[in-house]
């Protein structure tokens, strides 16, 4: 897993995280064992925060 993800303190932005994403679904082949849904499940809420942040900065 990306040490970034787990770090509140590391901002990436929405594409970035979102091109981790799509490279997790393309090693997994499709299918997310046990602990790559978990650092999926990261990814989405690291995801949705990087847009809420964008939402707030456009604001």
């Amino acid at each position: 897993m990306s040490p970034h993800s787990l770090d509140p303190g590391s901002v990436r932005s929405a594409a970035e995280v979102n091109e981790e994403i799509r490279a997790l679904w393309l090693r997994a082949g499709g299918s997310l064992s046990a602990q790559e849904r978990a650092e999926y499940e990261l990814l989405v809420v690291e995801w949705a925060a990087a847009i809420r942040g964008n939402v707030i900065e456009a604001a």
